[in-house]
């Protein structure tokens, strides 16, 4: 009965092993596991982080349109309020019908002036439309049968339609001369600070360069781009950010 003492002793520290054996299996395979999840998670986060640094970048050239668009919005404003301000200083003499008449005939004609000399120096989108409301101004001065203060709204309401081109994106097609040959092509306007084109196949765009008064390609790369632009200028897809390149505004 003495050796059987031992060998009791022997089982216990064997099945002890073993238990701890096993124990010590399941915590590196859960090591293993939770190293797994780690890597994982590290790769979602790295992910997320190019996502954003992406992101920064869409978001800073997004801010340098918004700047160009508020020099242009803020310039035209100030001259609309200028407008707005002779206009009130002349109701203050409404009693004085023949004195106004002398003196705003002579405002609209040099309102209308300045507007179709903003026109001409002006990015060139809807050259037509924009020469042909100027001219139906000019009409207009000459008609009897409409009266002052109708013809003041008038002129007005073209100053405003200016005004909210440097606010707004349109997209239309026109015939443009491109490389010696007359072309229709797509434009997409981006306020008054990018009008860009894309010829109808697709395969070239350019863009208006005011210093030089003419349009300069692009780039293929920036064909998927401005396709995305046009689309949602035409409501054809979400409002989103754009990547296009831009002419500094001075």
């Amino acid at each position: 009965m003495k050796g059987v003492k031992p060998l009791i002793l022997a089982g216990i520290v064997a099945a002890s092993a073993a238990v701890h054996a096993n124990d010590l299996e399941k915590v590196i395979d859960k090591s293993s596991e939770i190293n797994k999840s780690a890597a994982q998670s590290q790769t979602k986060i790295d992910k997320i982080a190019d996502s954003m640094q992406g992101r920064l970048q869409q978001f800073k050239v997004l801010n340098k349109e918004i700047d160009g668009l508020t020099v242009y919005n803020a310039q035209l404003t100030k001259q609309l309020n200028n407008q707005i301000e002779e206009m009130e200083s002349l109701n203050l003499s409404m009693d004085q019908v023949s004195i106004i008449e002398r003196q705003i005939t002579p405002l609209m004609l040099r309102m209308i002036e300045g507007l179709e000399q903003f026109v001409a120096l002006d990015v060139p989108f809807l050259q037509e439309e924009r020469t042909e409301r100027i001219r139906s101004l000019n009409a207009m001065m000459d008609r009897a049968d409409i009266n002052s203060s109708e013809k003041f709204r008038r002129v007005l309401e073209a100053y405003q339609v200016e005004v909210d081109y440097g606010r707004t994106i349109e997209a239309y097609t026109s015939l443009l001369t491109v490389d010696g040959k007359e072309r229709e092509v797509d434009f997409l306007r981006i306020g008054r600070l990018e009008l860009i084109y894309l010829t109808r196949d697709g395969k070239q765009a350019g863009s208006w360069d005011n210093d030089t008064k003419s349009f300069s390609t692009l780039p293929d790369s920036t064909i998927s781009q401005i396709n995305k632009g046009l689309r949602i200028a035409r409501k054809q897809l979400a409002p989103d950010m754009l990547t296009l390149p831009v002419h500094a505004a001075e």
